[in-house]
């Protein structure tokens, strides 16, 4: 077996008989005794004069076999078997359910948000009407943010775990197989809660359980060990394994674990503001004029060093739009989205400023919580100034570098709307004045991403927990609870869909040893 790249115009469709004389001068035999010569890795190249898509090729003779990336589901009947219990039904949690599966255990889901179908009737309802469910939003409920914030599967994760297990697992529920060979797989909101549902009924037909509108309030312990969980009814259920996957935002359980003093540490973030630009803009700048129709919606990376932090682009969403994603009343949050067409009018990223434990001294009084309170205090505030509704505090970025309020604003794709506000003043000195410098960097990387039409819109402040439920190396047992698995972005161990259930799975895995 051998590999080998090739790049050909974006526009030329490559099929695997395409790839056979390639292959057979690589492996130095004659075409007719190529076995496969198989895509595994496709990324798209807009460096040069010509848009390329880069292909990576593997190449195996008649009497070789070629890798397997493709990695089966070994279904169970575990419906008599030991329970686990699992909080929270986001990417974590669902892995770890069909990981228990295949090692013969019992998943019991708890969720305490609703089922993907009336999740939406909450999102219309914050979309509208400003109204925020705590328990069902763009965050909590089945599939946790991840369902209606993109769909993005690209990870650095892949020291962790088998990556192409969960892409596996995805298609299996429906998704294209693509998303095995894309350099940067992407399901899209619009097919994430079908996906979602498929992957709920495979656990179910398993014998596994769901729980919907359940809300975990407090863990019952014993001698230092987990029994169970009480629910906001106060019911319980009862388990010597738990398994904890309750996303970024479960600010709540949080201070449970403060309450009760169990291990946290205080974790570094990042925060700032999604930066909106008109689609057609950042196609003209990436395609260097030769944007066609038939082409992917461009998109961008970017990142700075600025007084010793980091100021980067998180979750860039071409194509996409910009949602409300608050877990609370009086709060403003926003958050990017894209449906796998990628087809709105407008690009959107978060701009944000990484944060470390000490940045903000005048939150050193909640102690591990301080940047989760300090985070919690910039929502607060960007709601307090609108006053109306959810509607976000925004700035021409133009005007943000010249510290003036805006006369006006361009039109956006956030639909409970926007108000002229001073973001440089707003947003901590710490974050404003770094924000500024890279963004100049940014404009010479990217000519175009400074320009009238770009628009800052406050604040972007859930890119990942502020808080770590600590756990130990090897049993990923919480370091306070035996028994008790802290895992996914909840737990400060993950970052994205497919990381979060890449740690969900070695979170089921290590309660078949523990």
């Amino acid at each position: 077996m051998k590999e080998f790249e090739i790049a050909v115009p974006i526009s030329k469709v490559i099929t695997e008989q395409d790839l056979i004389p390639q292959a057979a001068k690589v492996l130095g035999i004659q075409p007719k005794m190529v076995g496969r010569a198989v895509v595994v890795r496709r990324s798209l190249d807009a460096r040069g004069k010509d848009i390329l898509y880069r292909y990576k090729v593997e190449a195996t003779r008649k009497d070789e076999s070629s890798t397997e990336r493709y990695v089966g589901f070994q279904e169970r009947n575990v419906a008599s078997s030991k329970e686990v219990i699992i909080v929270g039904a986001g990417p974590a949690g669902v892995f770890a359910a069909l990981k228990l599966i295949e090692s013969g255990l019992k998943p019991v889901i708890l969720e305490r948000g609703k089922d993907v179908h009336e999740r939406k009737k909450d999102l219309v309802a914050v979309n509208r009407f400003g109204q925020v469910d705590p328990d069902s939003n763009y965050c909590f409920g089945e599939g946790g943010a991840g369902t209606y914030s993109d769909g993005k599967l690209y990870t650095r994760s892949v020291k962790r775990g088998n990556v192409y297990e969960v892409l596996s697992r995805l298609v299996d529920a429906g998704a294209d197989n693509s998303i095995m060979i894309d350099a940067h797989p992407h399901l899209g909101t619009d097919r994430l809660s079908g996906i979602m549902e498929n992957i709920r009924k495979r656990i179910i037909d398993c014998g596994g359980e769901y729980h919907f509108n359940t809300r975990v309030e407090d863990i019952i312990t014993e001698g230092g060990k987990v029994k169970g969980v009480v629910i906001a009814d106060g019911r319980k259920f009862l388990s010597d394994r738990v398994i904890l996957a309750t996303g970024h935002s479960a600010r709540d359980i949080y201070r449970l674990f403060a309450r009760k003093e169990w291990h946290l540490e205080v974790k570094g973030f990042a925060l700032g503001v999604r930066v909106e630009h008109p689609q057609s803009l950042i196609n003209q700048v990436q395609y260097h004029g030769k944007y066609q129709p038939y082409m992917p919606a461009a998109e961008y990376s970017l990142v700075a060093q600025i007084e010793n932090r980091g100021v980067f682009s998180f979750c860039m969403c071409p194509g996409g739009i910009l949602v409300p994603a608050a877990t609370e009343q009086g709060q403003t949050v926003l958050n990017g989205m894209s449906n796998s067409t990628r087809n709105s009018k407008w690009a959107n990223s978060g701009i944000v400023v990484s944060i470390e434990p000490g940045d903000f001294p005048e939150f050193e009084k909640y102690g591990v919580l301080s940047l989760m309170e300090f985070q919690a205090s910039m929502e607060e505030l960007m709601f307090n100034f609108a006053s109306d509704g959810l509607k976000a505090p925004s700035q021409r970025v133009t005007d943000f570098l010249k510290n003036r309020l805006s006369t006006s604003l361009p039109a956006t794709s956030y639909n409970p709307g926007v108000i002229k506000a001073p973001l440089h003043e707003l947003l901590p000195l710490h974050i404003a004045s770094r924000m500024k410098q890279a963004f100049y960097i940014f404009d010479k990387k990217m000519k175009g991403f400074v320009s009238e039409d770009a628009m800052m819109l406050g604040v972007e402040s859930r890119t990942s927990s502020p808080v770590r439920i600590t756990r130990d190396s090897e049993t990923m047992e919480h370091l306070s609870i035996k028994g008790l698995i802290p895992c996914g972005e909840g737990a400060g161990y993950a970052g994205g869909i497919v990381s979060s259930a890449i740690d969900g799975i070695n979170a089921a895995l290590s309660v078949s040893i523990i």
